[in-house]
């Protein structure tokens, strides 16, 4: 029976992780067929939507390396999701935590569909907040996508997850 339910929340977690998947693939296929690149469209004051493209990683990390990199980050986020696949199978009760590494495998895959596809990343969303000026010019953080909010939402997650480890454990 324990062999069971540890198969049973595997499955709900990567479900979970597909659902990740396809909502970036499905935002990102609406961007790519609507803007060409380079395209804004004011939604708010602070908040565009736009066509932007990534060839590297996280604020555009080894954009410029030439193209190896396309290969690097897809061997990176293969490996990763198979090393989280392993992590969700050995801890099934730890919901917290098992909910934030399948928010980082879909959001790794989905940016992984994307290098395979098209050699880089599709980037949409564009926030600008006057207190960003002095690190992001013009105070427009770096455009993002659902794989990367959904990365972002996990690592947070994560260090939610361990700070209530810790304080359990005293």
């Amino acid at each position: 029976m324990a062999t069971r339910n540890k198969g049973a929340s595997l499955w709900l977690w990567l479900g979970l992780a597909a659902i990740v998947i396809l909502a970036d693939q499905l935002t990102k296929t609406l961007i790519v067929r609507e803007f060409v690149l380079g395209d804004s469209r004011p939604v708010t004051d602070w908040f565009n939507i736009v066509r932007a493209h990534n060839s590297g990683a996280a604020f555009s990390f080894l954009a410029d390396a030439g193209g190896w990199q396309r290969w690097f980050f897809v061997g990176l986020g293969v490996l990763a999701s198979g090393f989280i696949v392993w992590m969700l199978r050995s801890h099934p009760t730890q919901k917290l935590f098992c909910f934030a590494v399948s928010m980082i495998m879909g959001g790794a895959l989905g940016n992984v569909i994307d290098r395979l596809i098209h050699g880089y990343v599709v980037d949409f969303l564009q926030f600008r907040f006057a207190v960003l000026e002095p690190l992001f010019h013009g105070g427009y953080f770096p455009s993002f996508n659902v794989a990367d909010s959904a990365i972002t939402l996990g690592a947070v997650c994560l260090i939610l997850d361990e700070i209530l480890r810790v304080r359990a454990a005293r």
